[in-house]
């Protein structure tokens, strides 16, 4: 067996006292946190969507079309529940039909990113939606083409008739609300 400096017979590096007290070492584990998942927790925001049953009787009556949700991203640390039952344009019974974690996105982002595809009801217009930011109108034809595209490009065998579910409406606004 050859002896190797700086190495002990287990194989690690010898990390000398002032070395861990600066943080310099070549493995670089002194630097890194005692729980890394914790670290990533905490920067991962929470995209969500949710969805009313009075906000889309609303929308329907009005012209807007049934298929209304509303898309959100919760700062680390809050729960879209919680946001939710707070309710959003005078309405609380919301419900979270999908939510994602994802880095490093901003609402603001995430609801410029989503306006590009589909059309956010304007909170100025609508008095009922009393400044709720991110309330959208989705065309079930778009949610149809995403999911037969979808399926195409996995290779699924049988591409036939298409009739989207809630879930199906979030996926898709997650989908456009995240890709750059």
């Amino acid at each position: 067996m050859v002896a190797i400096p700086g190495l002990t017979p287990g194989g690690g590096a010898v990390v000398t006292t002032a070395e861990r007290a600066t943080g310099s070492s070549y493995s670089g584990n002194s630097t890194k946190p005692e729980n890394p998942g914790e670290e990533a927790e905490r920067s991962m925001s929470i995209i969500y969507v949710a969805r009313s049953a009075k906000l889309g009787h609303w929308s329907s009556d009005v012209g807007l079309g049934k298929h209304t949700y509303k898309l959100g991203v919760a700062e680390p640390g809050q729960d879209p529940k919680v946001l939710a039952e707070a309710g959003w344009a005078g309405e609380t019974d919301w419900k979270i039909v999908r939510r994602k974690d994802v880095e490093e996105l901003d609402e603001a982002a995430a609801l410029e990113r989503l306006s590009r595809k589909e059309k956010m009801i304007a909170p100025n217009l609508y008095p009922k939606l009393k400044g709720s930011v991110g309330v959208f109108r989705v065309n079930q034809t778009h949610v149809e083409n995403h999911i037969v595209v979808t399926r195409a490009l996995a290779g699924a065998s049988e591409l036939g008739a298409v009739k989207p579910k809630p879930t199906d409406f979030a996926d898709y606004l997650i989908h456009n609300a995240t890709r750059s």
